[in-house]
């Protein structure tokens, strides 16, 4: 190991039990020889020389190439140590806070997120195999923080309370009409659909989850009720009783949250509600992983809820609620990350073994985030009147309730709790709708 690097460790890590093996064979200790061991070999000066140069790309790159393995521990346990030793944030030391302040300077231009780099973007993540996808998510196939109201959930039913979480804030009623942005496979238009007699229209830039969603609709006979288009938000003119967004907020980019904003002001009706359910961070302002960035989400940003408040209020939309769902996602990431493991052989053979360490690194690392870091996700409720939802949010959970119960009736092997009345504004409607195709006009 190179004196710089071995210099660099030394200064970070002072608890835990790290060893560290370079291309010369010698290995080097540190930390106090508390909690459980990670062994890091790295196999190349060429790694070793990026490593002290870029640290947080060049760790997971080498990785990637299998120029460094971890031959005890593995990159959970890793990251669990490294930011065990830097804290919640690392930009609260003086020379975090420089380097941040740098970045900061360069992030416009790596969110310039225009609706021709916008499709690019989604290309590079979401137009991945489907069969990909189907490996390690739930059967639903979503791709978005579940919603863990006890802790001994399966993801199955997790991601189910989240679409009962999302949709009773939306307080949607029979006959409206939604507009799903970023609409991905499809599951939650289909819920929303079937449930709430409601006529959906999802918007996607992603060719592989519209031909899924777009199948689904047809499978479920539902394909006259929820209609999904290769579209981007934008381009939208037609005005919506309910707006739901849930995972696409993260490809916006800061340049572009002004537009975001202002469009959904025009696209709600004047007694219409919108439900925007992202990542986000409790920290200050930062800027996207180097190695996330370049090799999973090109474009993509995490905000802070401070970026995000200024354009709502702008834009003529108020905010009713703020919810912040904390450690969510790292259950969320942790089953998908099992999951994927336990499949690993199969992503293999669809892609191969650089595929497979980048996505353990990236499935890995963004655990990490969530559990010991500072990233959380947001609902926030928007309306454009401050009379359009009830005075207090006791409506949500008797709604979510009601949809249980719903749920349940088509599963009688499972025991059935009685849950708070509800009034009939809050109970789903479950009979068959009749729908016309959205147009979402007034």
């Amino acid at each position: 190991m190179n004196i710089f690097l071995q210099r660099i460790v030394e200064r970070i890590v002072r608890v835990g039990n790290l060893s560290i093996t370079g291309p010369s064979g010698t290995t080097r200790h540190f930390g106090d020889g508390s909690g459980d061991k990670v062994h890091m070999v790295i196999h190349t000066r060429h790694a070793e020389r990026a490593i002290t140069l870029h640290p947080s790309l060049a760790i997971p790159e080498a990785y990637m190439e299998q120029e460094l393995d971890f031959v005890e521990g593995d990159v959970l346990s890793f990251l669990h140590l490294v930011y065990r030793n830097l804290g919640i944030s690392w930009i609260d030391s003086t020379w975090g806070k420089m380097v941040n302040s740098l970045r900061l300077k360069a992030r416009p231009l790596q969110q310039w997120n225009t609706e021709r780099r916008s499709k690019r973007n989604v290309e590079r993540h979401y137009d991945l195999s489907g069969e990909l996808y189907k490996l390690f998510l739930d059967d639903d196939m979503q791709y978005s923080c579940a919603y863990y109201e006890r802790p001994d959930m399966t993801l199955e039913e997790a991601q189910l309370a989240k679409k009962r979480h999302i949709a009773s804030k939306l307080r949607i009623k029979p006959g409206q009409t939604v507009l799903d942005i970023g609409s991905g496979w499809g599951g939650l238009g289909l819920y929303i659909a079937k449930t709430f007699e409601a006529d959906v229209l999802g918007v996607t830039l992603s060719t592989e989850q519209h031909q899924v969603s777009t199948d689904r609709a047809h499978a479920e006979g539902l394909d006259r009720h929820v209609h999904f288009e290769l579209r981007d938000y934008r381009d939208l003119t037609e005005r919506f009783d309910r707006i739901v967004s849930v995972g696409m907020f993260e490809h916006v980019g800061v340049n572009h949250y002004k537009t975001y904003f202002d469009k959904c002001a025009q696209l709600l009706k004047p007694d219409g509600v919108m439900l925007l359910h992202t990542i986000g961070r409790v920290g200050p302002p930062t800027t996207t992983n180097a190695f996330i960035r370049k090799h999973i989400f090109p474009g993509g940003y995490i905000p802070a809820l401070s970026e995000v408040m200024p354009h709502i209020e702008k834009s003529g939309l108020m905010v009713t609620d703020v919810e912040i769902l904390r450690l969510h996602y790292a259950e969320t990431l942790k089953a998908w990350r099992q999951r994927f493991l336990a499949k690993r052989d199969k992503v293999k053979e669809i892609y191969d073994e650089r595929f497979c360490r980048m996505w353990d690194f990236y499935l890995a690392g963004s655990e990490a985030s969530f559990r010991w870091q500072d990233l959380v996700n947001f609902q926030i409720q928007l309306t454009r009147r401050n009379d359009v939802l009830p005075m207090t949010r006791d409506y949500i959970g008797k709604c979510e309730k009601a949809l249980e119960m719903h749920e349940m009736g088509h599963q009688p092997d499972r025991p059935i709790s009685k849950p708070e009345p509800a009034s009939s504004s809050d109970k789903p409607t479950a009979r068959p709708a009749r729908r016309k195709k959205v147009t979402g006009k007034d």
